[in-house]
């Protein structure tokens, strides 16, 4: 199985991250992989954000980059900062950037918070909505993030999944703008600073797998008893939990994809090592909001706070997203996180890192 850093493969029905050491196809390979494969048709589309409807055959001529998301994806948010900055500084040499939203939860299902999302994002550049992944499955993709460089004749020449060689995919644009006829390219390549969730993640020191909450593809649980699938149960939290454990005290439901808070003061523990800790979250009731509190090894986060809490360790779940809960200052080192839920009513998705 090819594996790169951050990258999401989606097998089946089913989606995971794996954080590992980069291994990726050649330049070479690839042009040899894609030689001749046209730019699959975008028809499968079920709605369109900040354009009308695009189609492979109305955009020969142009350079095409195709990047595949879903608005929860850290791997995906972390590359943000060069595609918006890609999509600005070549948009007058005939590049045209189109992200596809294709959905991992069901709630990226909902076109109300997939456009809140953009907005927030600052996202510009056309978007494919993709919840039934018919444009997926055209492109035989298997990953959050990926990227299809198409050239003006609309035939793939390169791709790249997951994280990662920006200088290489920014040269591919511009190797594929000159083919194409464009003039006064340079060879200057774009200079980004992520901020916040978009900031690159620190690889040295991440040693925590993405994680997800609901029982399907969870690992690590170790609240006594097990998990009961399906039913209320108040679980309990052991004195003590292997890194990359997590456990549950109160009463929650254990589903399938997330796993959701019945009473108040229900808490989520977790042993962690990485400078940041995220959790994709939401509140059940669509409009409500749920108040939470977090603990770094039994403290106030302090400067330990992620960009959603404040120092004290208070935030606030309003929408269906990735939440930034923790950034470790250095040095980076194993820590106990307990997230205790002041209200009811809030599910939880999978735990993400960086």
């Amino acid at each position: 199985m090819l594996k790169e850093n951050g990258r999401r493969r989606f097998l089946g029905t089913a989606a995971a991250c794996i954080v590992a050491a980069k291994a990726s196809l050649t330049e070479a390979a690839q042009a040899s992989f894609w030689e001749a494969r046209m730019m699959p048709s975008l028809d499968g589309a079920t709605g369109w954000l900040n354009s009308p409807p695009l189609t492979a055959a109305g955009l020969r001529g142009k350079v095409v980059l195709v990047e595949f998301s879903t608005y929860s994806c850290i791997n995906w948010l972390r590359t943000l900062p060069y595609v918006r900055a890609w999509a600005e500084k070549y948009k007058d040499q005939g590049l045209v950037v189109i992200g596809v939203h294709t959905p991992e939860f069901e709630f990226e299902k909902n076109i109300d918070n997939v456009r809140w999302a953009m907005k927030d994002m600052r996202i510009d550049y056309p978007i494919a909505i993709d919840s039934d992944y018919a444009i997926w499955r055209a492109f035989r993709n298997n990953s959050w993030p990926a990227f299809y460089f198409v050239d003006a004749q609309g035939t793939i020449r390169h791709q790249r999944n997951g994280e990662g060689e920006y200088d290489l995919s920014e040269r591919t644009i511009q190797k594929l703008l000159s083919k194409a006829g464009a003039s006064g390219l340079g060879r200057e390549l774009v200079s980004v600073d992520g901020r916040g969730a978009e900031a690159a993640a620190d690889w040295g020191n991440l040693r925590s797998p993405e994680n997800y909450v609901g029982y399907e593809r969870t690992q690590g649980f170790s609240s006594p008893g097990g998990v009961l699938r399906d039913k209320g149960r108040v679980y309990t939290t052991p004195a003590q939990l292997r890194l990359n454990h997590w456990a549950l005290s109160g009463d929650w439901t254990v589903g399938k994809q997330a796993t959701m808070l019945n009473t108040a003061s229900g808490r989520i523990a977790y042993r962690f090592h990485a400078r940041d800790l995220h959790l994709v979250m939401g509140p059940v009731a669509p409009g409500a909001s749920v108040r939470f509190r977090i603990l770094v090894d039994g403290q106030a986060p302090r400067a330990a706070r992620g960009g959603d809490i404040d120092e004290q360790g208070n935030g606030t779940v309003i929408e269906q997203r990735m939440y930034q809960l923790i950034r470790q200052p250095k040095p980076i080192a194993p820590r106990q996180v307990e997230i205790e839920f002041l209200d009811s009513g809030v599910e939880a998705f999978s735990f993400t890192f960086g």
